[in-house]
């Protein structure tokens, strides 16, 4: 009877598992890459600094943009990037953003928005988020990179790994 209980557990698992899945669309180009050398310096290790500010927010989630600002300024600061924050600043205008972040001196700038941001309706309340990154050039407003990704998970999960896991994965691309 155990060994019934354990198979039924696996493929439970494998099947529930499965289900929650995210959809990413991405330029073909991925993140400039962060160069990394064992001997050189901390502040060496870190030599693309990205100014980044607060998401647009296009959802009815009260501070839905901040939110999600500040897990994808984690997410970059592991990432190995140098980062320098407006997240807590009025969501510029894009020509104002380029403006601010060559006085940062930051090489790119992140620019984006939040278009969905809650629980789903419904007995589970399952997270579901959807966000968009672009990446530009700070020198002359040139997109280097961008992404669009909507995920959803389970009724147990938080709104906020949801959103980890998502924007995680959109930098691998």
């Amino acid at each position: 009877m155990d060994r019934l209980k354990n198979i039924v557990f696996v493929l439970s698992v494998l099947v529930l598992g499965g289900c929650s899945t995210a959809v990413i669309t991405a330029t073909n180009r991925s993140l400039p890459k962060v160069y990394v050398d064992h001997n050189a310096t901390h502040d060496e290790k870190r030599s693309i600094k990205i100014t980044i500010f607060r998401l647009n927010n296009y959802t009815d989630t009260p501070r839905a943009g901040l939110r999600a600002s500040n897990i994808m300024e984690g997410i970059l600061l592991t990432k190995g990037y140098k980062i320098k924050s407006h997240i807590n600043d009025k969501t510029p205008s894009l020509k104002k953003a380029k403006k601010i972040a060559k006085s940062d001196g930051s090489k790119y700038f992140m620019y984006g928005g939040v278009s969905e941001w809650r629980y789903k309706t419904g007995i589970d309340g399952e997270p579901a988020v959807s966000l968009q990154f672009t990446l530009y050039k700070s020198k002359n407003l040139k997109k280097v990179w961008s992404a669009t990704g909507s995920d959803s998970d389970w009724g147990n999960a938080s709104i906020g790994t949801t959103a980890q896991n998502l924007i995680d994965e959109m930098f691998l691309y």
